[in-house]
């Protein structure tokens, strides 16, 4: 088959690797500077994607475009794309508006028969600062738009909700934003391949672990660590991702689609979507698919409907470097670091911000130093932990950071809540 990426920063590393590995053509474009080094002498990289296009019109329904990102026009430019012709994988121009806009993404939820009244959406800081003071509690910010990073989102911590008045204070010139109330729970993800009719079934459940520092302390990260099942996960998906397939299935999406919510004994509360590959939710589910990425994409075209997958649970951990969870335009830290890797097998490694070197040595690279996910495999969610920790132990980088504490929480009480809500069956 053939692949041409459209992607700015290169996020999906590792599975450009998988398909040429398995021996597909691929070719991709990194339109940011920032992350030239990203993949170099990997795989094929090419300046002008548009020049491309005769190149996979040419292999018919073995030719597909990746799009990784929401970025301002992506999806629009998805959905042009197929109208003429062309097999792409990535998002729309819906699923980019869901993610994107959060009071709209919550009026569409509310339709499909989801809690609403929880969320208020503000164009002004002062307005919400008056809204505070007349309605004090407790109250999660979070930014609308694909140019906020989630370190610009605060989840609240007093019950008054001054510390949250203080966040919006600091802040300088115009945004949208919500302001959410704030729901106690456990925070769970439900997603699923979307062939632009259908979900490829089964749907995955995942949990995330958003902070930088173990115990859940620091900056909101894109990401730290996740624990993902495709095992005991239909009732979950039948009362939530299921109910919004008929409005994606009006805008031709064809992709990934993940909605976070937080559950409790007074039901589900949908916060988010994701309308597009997961970082580093396509690497932590990797290892529980049997039917491989050139087969699960050929599936999205062609409309089949489910793909063969493990039991069990997958873990990862994400190592990054320093600027993360920052961006090198904000800090000025080295790219070129060694990434040394002593195992012979590397299945269950998943190159992140990595490249050669004009040595052929792998180094660091990009913009944010979100440098490789490892994951761990298990019939529990500790058999995965241990296995993706023992992994670790043979990658080292200088000044790698990473969390010691992924999956405990599901461990220690999480995976019982649910279980004890009837939400989850494994």
């Amino acid at each position: 088959m053939r692949f041409l990426a459209v992607t700015e920063t290169c996020d999906l590393v590792s599975l450009y690797m998988r398909l040429v590995g398995d021996g597909h053509e691929v070719r991709v474009h990194v339109s940011d500077p920032g992350a030239s080094g990203t993949g170099a002498g990997l795989f094929d990289r090419v300046t002008d994607w548009r020049a491309q296009l005769n190149w996979i019109r040419e292999a018919g329904d073995e030719g597909i475009i990746i799009f990784e990102a929401v970025s301002e026009g992506f999806g629009a430019l998805q959905d042009e794309l197929r109208l003429d012709g062309f097999n792409v994988v990535g998002g729309s121009a819906e699923g980019d508006r869901l993610e994107n806009d959060r009071a709209y993404a919550q009026a569409v939820l509310g339709t499909l028969g989801f809690p609403i009244g929880h969320t208020w959406e503000f164009h002004d800081f002062g307005a919400a600062d008056a809204f505070l003071a007349d309605n004090p509690g407790r109250y999660v910010l979070k930014f609308s738009g694909p140019d906020f990073a989630s370190s610009d989102n605060y989840i609240g911590q007093l019950n008054n909700g001054r510390d949250v008045r203080a966040v919006l204070a600091a802040r300088q010139g115009a945004a949208t934003f919500i302001l959410m109330a704030f729901i106690e729970g456990v925070e769970i993800g439900v997603g699923a391949w979307f062939d632009g009719d259908n979900f490829l079934m089964p749907a995955c459940i995942d949990w995330e672990h958003k902070r930088f520092f173990a115990g859940d302390m620091g900056e909101l990260t894109g990401e730290m660590g996740t624990v993902a099942t495709f095992e005991g996960t239909q009732h979950f998906f039948d009362l939530t991702l299921a109910k919004v397939a008929e409005h994606f299935r009006g805008h031709a999406h064809v992709g990934w689609i993940n909605l976070n919510c937080i559950v409790n004994a007074a039901g589900i509360w949908p916060l988010e979507f994701t309308c597009r590959f997961g970082y580093p939710g396509f690497a932590v589910l990797e290892p529980l698919q049997v039917t491989r990425w050139a087969e699960i994409f050929r599936a999205m075209v062609i409309g089949a409907p489910a793909l063969e997958t493990r039991p069990g649970f997958s873990l990862g951990v994400v190592l990054t470097t320093p600027p993360f969870p920052y961006t090198r335009k904000q800090v000025p830290e080295p790219v070129g670091l060694p990434v040394l890797i002593d195992a012979t097998e590397r299945a269950n490694l998943h190159y992140g911000e990595v490249g050669l070197d004009a040595g052929g040595a792998l180094v660091t690279s990009g913009l944010y130093g979100w440098t490789m996910v490892v994951t761990g495999t298990g019939a529990t969610v500790i058999e995965a932990r241990d296995d993706a920790y023992a992994r670790v132990r043979g990658v080292v980088i200088p000044n790698m950071r990473y969390r010691l504490d992924i999956g405990q929480r599901l461990i220690d009480r999480d995976l019982a809540t649910l279980k004890s809500l009837g939400l989850f069956e494994a």
